[in-house]
């Protein structure tokens, strides 16, 4: 009972675990493409990463087929050649020309030219047992390589102080993943799954504690153009120029008012148009009023309706006039 534990039993639950945390190991950068396809620009992202992964992916599947009996190697390597290969294809939509060029030669190299070579290299030269040594070996070297791949991501944050590059869910199923893939190596015997998740399983940690390192405490992600962003502070005019702006509005308010011709209540009539004008007039006999006392009486409230109004209108810019020149007196004697 004990021996079908240890060897059917838990492998195939960690196997099955290992899928399940690997798929979304490979799904944690979803929200990263997502952002570069919003934004039109893969920005700060690098591409190295799943370049990597694809590769590795691509050598733990023909790894499973020669060890043969290594089903959730295959699924789990299958799945993630297929979203690897979908990542890279957005990032060459959105990349610059020079980050174009360089991933395109990075595939070609990793997962054409070396891929083949690899092939071609222990097909002919090693059967059986010791092929599986062989490629166990080139895998486990892979697989570090793409362990060690988000230094660069790890670096970047420390660089830029973001973890926009890196969101949380990435290196938290990273070593969940360490831990499940370990225990499947573990339980059968498979030396080549166990070693390349430790050091797995350490750059998880890592990762975690940069994220909580450059995470505000309010839970915002720290935007290091914004935190280091140098707004310029408004210059704080000096007493002394408040004054003087003042004091030159008021000048020039009065000047408006007092000098201003059209503010006078009537227009002036030049000797030349005074001459045209009477020229023009016929000498007609004016009529004869009769005067009353009901006439004179409605004449002299007119009279007197038309001075007040004519007063009124006087006293006002004066009035304006005289409060600007006490706002100046005022403004003198502060200064």
């Amino acid at each position: 009972m004990e021996s079908l534990l240890l060897h059917r039993i838990l492998p195939i639950a960690f196997g099955i675990l290992g899928n399940i945390v690997s798929l979304m190991v490979f799904l944690s950068p979803i929200l990263t493409f997502y952002r570069i396809y919003r934004n039109k620009s893969t920005g700060e992202f690098q591409s190295m990463p799943y370049v990597f992964s694809l590769f590795s992916c691509s050598l733990w599947i023909y790894y499973a087929l020669v060890k043969t009996h290594s089903l959730p190697l295959i699924t789990n390597n299958a799945f993630g050649c297929l979203i690897e290969a979908a990542y890279i294809t957005m990032y060459l939509i959105y990349a610059t020309k020079k980050a174009r060029i360089f991933t395109i030669q990075v595939f070609v190299l990793l997962n054409v030219v070396a891929f083949a070579a690899i092939v071609l290299f222990t097909q002919p030269l090693f059967t059986g047992t010791k092929r599986a040594t062989v490629l166990g070996w080139i895998c486990v070297a892979f697989s570090l390589s793409v362990y060690a791949a988000p230094l660069g991501i790890m670096m970047s944050v420390v660089r830029t102080r973001s973890v926009e590059c890196m969101p949380f869910s990435m290196p938290l199923f990273h070593m969940l993943s360490a831990i499940a893939w370990f225990g499947y190596g573990l339980f059968t015997d498979d030396v080549y799954v166990e070693l390349p998740n430790v050091p797995g399983f350490v750059v998880g940690v890592g990762q975690m504690v940069l994220y909580a390192i450059y995470r505000k405490k309010s839970g915002a992600v720290v935007d290091a153009a914004a935190e280091h962003e140098v707004k310029a502070a408004q210059p704080t005019p000096s007493p002394a120029s408040v004054r003087q702006h003042i004091v030159r509005i008021a000048e020039h308010v009065v000047r408006m008012v007092v000098l201003d011709p059209t503010l006078d209540s009537e227009p002036q009539v030049t000797a030349g148009e005074n001459d045209r004008e009477k020229k023009k007039t016929i000498d007609v006999a004016e009529p004869t009023l009769i005067s009353t006392p009901e006439l004179d009486d409605h004449d002299d409230k007119k009279k007197k309706a038309a001075k007040e109004e004519n007063d009124r209108g006087v006293k006002k810019p004066r009035l304006v006039v005289e409060h600007i020149l006490n706002i100046r007196e005022l403004i003198s004697v502060a200064a």
